[in-house]
């Protein structure tokens, strides 16, 4: 079975992350591409797409939003991401299983002796008017029925795990600030989301994996997990079996593939490229060291944004007074440092509406 070191593994992943080389793509097919954008920061995205796609306007994400083409909603991990609406129908379901008991992880002790059907069927009941809630607002309206659990667990099981929600706009909208208001996802795209599998089918798994491995691959069934945060995927692997290519990694691990999807040569040179926080190019992965060093790892769970420098990160970023700030993380390169520079110019002209293309690195030590 063919090895792949990491180098090779991180020019796969950085191809089909669209960060090898922007990609023509329209907004709404690259989002669909990805598989969603993690996007519980709502700027995020327009960074992470900007990344990745020529000549992108942030109107566009945000027409995409106001027409409910794509949504922002609980799903992977039950972290939000930015999904295309008939995705989010799609998946959702698939997902309910995981999305409760992550939640009751966190409350199990305040949420013991509550229905939760009951539960989901009286928040459905207080969503029915069509308003646009806060989770804190919909809790408080359950409160009196259920006084034991308190507004914070009620409301993140009831938004997070029950009832499927879209945040509405202007939340996530280009520089705008707005709370999270949220809306039924049906009665927000105005169809029901596709009804659960019959027993020992799972259309769903077979399309999550198959669009994993076009977005992530090459890459093995525990990546695949901590993307998905889903536990009952095997089956549906195993049924795609004779249609995947396998290899190994340097540390032994199986590795499946799409037979037809791009595996560059490991010399390929790779850009400059800023990720915003949380970018499922680094979260995507149960094993991340084809793009984050270990020492480093904890950055990609802290929200820092990131600069991959050769394919690899290698500094943060932050913006001060339309300023990029690069920090690096070790030793770069003349040549390095003149790549970034330019990168991030570009990226300080975007955030600014072209009113800045101010970079400042700080020095390494």
């Amino acid at each position: 079975m063919t090895v792949l070191d990491r180098r090779a593994l991180n020019r796969a992943t950085l191809a089909r992350q669209l960060l090898l080389d922007r990609a023509d793509l329209p907004v709404a097919d690259a989002v669909a591409h990805l598989g969603g954008l993690q996007a519980q920061e709502p700027q995020e995205p327009f960074v992470g797409l900007w990344s990745r796609l020529r000549a992108f306007e942030p109107s566009a994400l945000d027409d995409l939003l106001t027409r409910r083409r794509v949504v922002r909603t609980h799903l992977m991990r039950r972290t939000v991401h930015l999904v295309t609406a008939e995705d989010a129908l799609a998946w959702r379901a698939r997902h309910d299983a995981m999305l409760r008991q992550r939640v009751l992880g966190t409350y199990r002790r305040e949420l013991a002796g509550v229905d939760l059907d009951e539960l989901a069927a009286a928040g459905r009941a207080v969503m029915a008017d069509g308003e646009p809630r806060s989770m804190s607002e919909l809790a408080r309206a359950l409160a009196d029925r259920w006084p034991g659990p308190g507004p914070r667990p009620l409301g993140e099981m009831l938004v997070a795990a029950l009832i499927p929600m879209v945040q509405s706009p202007p939340r996530g909208l280009w520089r705008t600030k707005a709370g999270v208001r949220n809306v039924p996802l049906s009665a927000w795209l105005g169809r029901a989301i596709d009804p659960p599998a019959p027993e020992g089918a799972d259309p769903v798994g077979r399309a999550l994996v198959h669009r994993y491995l076009g977005a992530y691959g090459p890459a093995a069934t525990a990546d695949l997990r901590a993307w998905s945060g889903l536990t009952g995927l095997p089956a549906a692997v195993a049924s795609m079996r004779e249609e995947l290519v396998s290899f190994r990694d340097e540390r032994g691990r199986e590795l499946l593939d799409l037979p037809d999807a791009p595996r560059p040569d490991p010399g390929t040179p790779a850009p400059v490229r800023f990720l915003p926080a949380f970018d499922n190019a680094i979260l995507g992965f149960h094993d991340r060291d084809r793009i984050i060093d270990d020492d480093d790892r904890g950055l990609s769970v802290a929200g820092a944004r990131v600069v991959l420098v050769d394919g690899r990160v290698t500094a943060t970023w932050t913006v001060e007074a339309d300023t990029v700030v690069v920090t690096p993380l070790r030793r770069i390169t003349r040549a390095d440092r003149a790549a970034v520079a330019e990168e991030g110019a570009e990226l300080a002209s975007f955030l600014s509406d072209g009113g800045s293309g101010c970079v400042r690195m700080t020095a390494y030590g």
